[in-house]
């Protein structure tokens, strides 16, 4: 149950990465009440997850998720360049999430 809650602490953390690009500074109400909810939820899934998962893992997990689905979501969303070595970083930190995973009690 705890890596469920760590994934969904780490999508939420693309949530509100992203939706600060919305919020214009925190100026328009709507995106930025969601970009706030979006931070809180996730930082209590991740406090959540660390009761029982080891701090550094759920940190680096989540940490990873969301740089990950911010970059994924900058590339789809913004046209920022999807260049081959921007690619297989990102591959690579998705390998290094999958280790932590694989290498955690």
């Amino acid at each position: 149950m705890s890596w469920l809650m760590l994934v969904l602490a780490g999508l939420l953390e693309v949530c509100w990465a992203v939706g600060l690009k919305y919020t214009q500074g925190f100026t328009r109400p709507l995106p930025s009440a969601l970009t706030i909810a979006a931070l809180v939820v996730s930082v209590y899934l991740l406090s959540v997850a660390a009761r029982t998962l080891p701090i550094g893992t759920a940190y680096a997990v989540w940490v990873g998720i969301g740089a990950f689905g911010a970059a994924v979501a900058g590339i789809v969303l913004f046209g920022d360049p999807a260049t081959p070595a921007r690619l297989g970083f990102l591959g690579l930190l998705v390998l290094a999430i999958l280790g932590l995973k694989l290498s955690s009690p």
